[in-house]
């Protein structure tokens, strides 16, 4: 759990509206909820009012080889009548609101006394240098996405507040971890209605409540099982010992990751051979098209995956990792700057390395 800001970064701050006050207690309502579970460690990359470096953030979450990383901040604008939520993942884009929110979050590095030797020339202030910004976040982008849509759906769908979607933004908080890693801007504290909510004992419990189910029905989704609540059924004690300053943030469950059979719906025909397989993903949304090329800018094949309401879109197929990467170009070739490969085995996903192992 990543409470953005904190210590001599105040982060937005409008109507005595502290972003970085806002975040830490969400942050820990959130934490708080989720702690309820016996299989489920939160760690926090701070839990009191302190500055931590955004390279540090993100090591403290892969040293604790946590499985997501959740950073927690409000959003702000200068014409004051912006609002609504939304939460990005990692990836490189051109669209300029976008690139003002990573700009703006980014600009943190400039309280960092060696910023420009550690963040090798950077400038928050360019938009090239933002776009530059080496993506390695994209063996996750498919997890990121999921759990940032279950947050939007949670804020929306329950607490009636405005859906700004999910994004992508070159953010360097997440560029640096190594699982999937997403960043949800609570609202406008520039918007004094907004602000007066997220500022709210009421309005920072819904919102964590929001977020937690959030990740306990990601959780069940990728990690299968249960949650079991300590006080229902106490957890068996462990030797493990978590240091107790340890800054930190999120979830850690020991369970092993298990994909749940998806309903497929293709038109293309789905190999009956058990060996290892790569698609080329090129969209996910609520929207559910038709499978014809007009709707994927004259892509074909194109196949689509529905998880409860979030459609995958995936283009083509091939049991060649080199043919696979090939797609892939023709796919960003078209438009789809954001696309990636996907491996499966026996219909379930699987890493592509561990895919590449075993082909």
């Amino acid at each position: 759990m990543d409470p953005g800001h904190g210590g001599k970064d105040f982060g937005a701050n409008y109507y005595g509206f502290i972003e970085k006050n806002i975040a830490l207690k969400v942050a820990l309502k959130v934490g708080r909820n989720l702690e309820k579970y016996n299989d489920i460690q939160v760690i926090y990359t701070r839990n009191t009012d302190v500055f931590i470096e955004l390279m540090e953030r993100a090591r403290i979450a892969n040293r604790a080889n946590a499985n997501i990383f959740l950073s927690i901040h409000c959003n702000a604008s200068p014409k004051g009548d912006a609002f609504g939520t939304e939460t990005f993942v990692m990836g490189l884009t051109k669209n300029a609101s976008n690139l003002e929110v990573a700009k703006k979050e980014n600009a943190v590095i400039t309280l960092e006394s060696d910023y420009k030797l550690k963040y090798a020339g950077y400038n928050p202030n360019s938009p090239e240098s933002v776009i530059g910004i080496t993506l390695l976040q994209e063996e996750y982008l498919d997890q990121s996405i999921t759990l940032s849509t279950k947050i939007q759906n949670e804020f929306t769908n329950k607490l009636d507040r405005k859906n700004r979607g999910v994004k992508q933004g070159p953010f360097l908080v997440l560029n640096q971890t190594s699982m999937p890693s997403i960043l949800t801007e609570l609202g406008f504290l520039s918007y004094k209605p907004e602000g007066e909510y997220l500022n709210s004992d009421k309005g920072q419990e819904e919102l964590a409540k929001g977020i937690s189910d959030a990740i306990l029905n990601y959780k069940k989704e990728y990690f299968g099982g249960t949650n079991v609540i300590i006080d229902e059924k106490p957890s068996k004690v462990t030797d493990e010992k978590v240091e107790k300053d340890t800054p930190v943030v999120q979830n850690k469950s020991n369970t092993k990751e298990v994909e749940k059979p998806k309903e497929v719906i293709t038109n293309e025909p789905i190999p009956d051979s058990k060996g290892i397989t790569f698609k080329i993903q090129i969209s996910a949304s609520g929207k559910k098209l038709d499978l014809v090329p007009q709707n994927f800018n004259g892509l074909s094949p194109v196949s689509v995956v529905d998880e409860k309401g979030l459609y995958k879109y995936y283009f083509s197929q091939t049991s060649n990792y080199d043919e696979a990467k090939k797609y892939l170009s023709e796919a960003k070739n078209k438009g789809y700057e954001s696309s990636f490969i996907v491996a499966f085995k026996n219909g379930n996903k699987i890493s592509i390395q561990e895919a590449l192992k075993a082909n």
